[in-house]
């Protein structure tokens, strides 16, 4: 599911982020022509505050001015992961088995490219969702953005 940029962005981010005793949710790199929009995602077990988010910020903003790994302008955006969170990793995926998710795949599946039902498992490298009476098991390769999807 990660680019190669949001890899080498994670190598670089994810040491600040821990020091900071936050863990490095995700990170999302959109590019429009030469600039691009980072946004890092943090988690914490007691919530993230806003105090969070401008400390990260700093020391990342810091960091990249240093090690410029990003052509051209860009603009750094930290936030929780919030209620309708991504998931990026398989880990991401296993912790929340039992909620809804929305997934949209790089290629078609069974004629779709959106699938909304329950998270029931992860095997392997594979994610399985439940639509109804049908179950998707999707290689975590073909999942180009998934996120949970709050129930009220």
């Amino acid at each position: 599911m990660a680019s190669s940029r949001q890899q080498a962005l994670t190598e670089l981010i994810a040491p600040i982020v821990e020091a900071l005793d936050c863990e490095l949710w995700g990170i999302d790199s959109l590019s429009q022509g030469r600039y691009t929009l980072v946004r890092i995602y943090i988690d914490k077990d007691s919530g993230v505050s806003l105090e969070d988010c401008e400390k990260v910020s700093r020391q990342v903003s810091s960091l990249m001015d240093v090690e410029d790994p990003i052509a051209g302008q860009y603009t750094l955006e930290v936030s929780s992961p919030g209620m309708d969170r991504p998931l990026y990793t398989l880990e991401h995926f296993q912790r929340y088995i039992g909620e809804n998710v929305l997934v949209k795949l790089s290629r078609t599946f069974e004629k779709r490219k959106k699938i909304n039902g329950k998270l029931v498992a992860v095997e392997n490298d594979e994610v399985v969702v439940q639509v109804d009476d049908e179950q998707y098991v999707l290689p975590i390769e073909w999942i180009e953005k998934a996120n949970i999807v709050p129930q009220f």
